[in-house]
């Protein structure tokens, strides 16, 4: 991945990240960590994404003061504003994700699992640990790995891994949202508010909603692709040759 150059520090104060109290990585060089993060696991429509990332341990302070923390406690201008900022610091950065059909066919669980692992298949090399995200470990990595509930709020490279891969697949929903109008996906990003489920009964299913998060919703018959137009292929998820289907 091509690093940009740090962003100019914004004037408003910004959240600090916090640390955990009983950090169980604090004697690891976090040179030899991989912190490991989804988004959009509960939503109603489109892939769900995953990132990758390794920090040296120089990073640390200026990720901190800057305000990286879990994504969701960020605006969407201060991770924008960190983007460049992670991308700088970071030894190697991934993302991977796991289309709407892979959730419906193998579960949200094991299709989170997948996006994981092909964001780490994606790195230039193993890591000597993998920390995930929550108190799931990740199934189909065979290498060591730990888990870490809020973990995007207590270790840097779990919270960088949450902004970028929240930017990507936002950046990704913003482009689908032009292809399949109506739903107000550029507003939501395609989690199952009140305006989404209501187009969703007026609408029905578009191509890329996830059919399984859909039970009780009354809808008219689903969207057909020739109407909406193809689902571009080349923004969903493709597995990997090698690509377990998971256990």
């Amino acid at each position: 991945m091509t690093l940009a150059s740090p962003a100019a520090a914004a004037a408003a104060p910004r959240p600090q990240a916090e640390l955990h109290p009983d950090d169980p990585f604090a004697g690891l060089d976090p040179s030899s960590c991989v912190g490991v993060d989804e988004v959009g696991r509960g939503c109603l429509f489109g892939p769900v994404f995953a990132a990758a990332v390794q920090l040296p341990a120089g990073a640390l302070a200026p990720l901190a003061e800057a305000g990286l923390t879990d994504s969701k406690r960020l605006s969407a201008r201060r991770r924008q504003a960190l983007l460049p900022l992670i991308q700088h610091h970071a030894l190697a950065t991934s993302l991977g994700q796991a289309s709407a059909a892979e959730i419906d066919r193998w579960g949200i669980r094991r299709a989170t699992e997948l996006a994981m692992l092909r964001a780490l298949q994606r790195r230039p090399w193993q890591p000597r640990l993998v920390i995930v995200d929550g108190n799931l470990p990740l199934r189909l990595w065979a290498g060591p790995q730990r888990t870490l509930v809020a973990g995007d709020r207590h270790n840097l490279a779990i919270a960088a891994a949450s902004v970028l891969a929240k930017q990507a697949r936002d950046q990704l929903i913003t482009r689908l949202a032009e292809r399949y109008p109506g739903y107000g996906l550029e507003r939501h990003a395609g989690y199952g508010t009140a305006v989404h489920r209501c187009a969703l009964q007026q609408l029905g299913a578009s191509p890329l909603h996830r059919r399984s998060f859909l039970r009780g919703l009354v809808m008219p018959p689903p969207l057909a692709a020739s109407a909406a137009g193809s689902p571009d292929t080349s923004l969903q998820s493709r597995p990997a040759a090698d690509d377990p289907p998971g256990s």
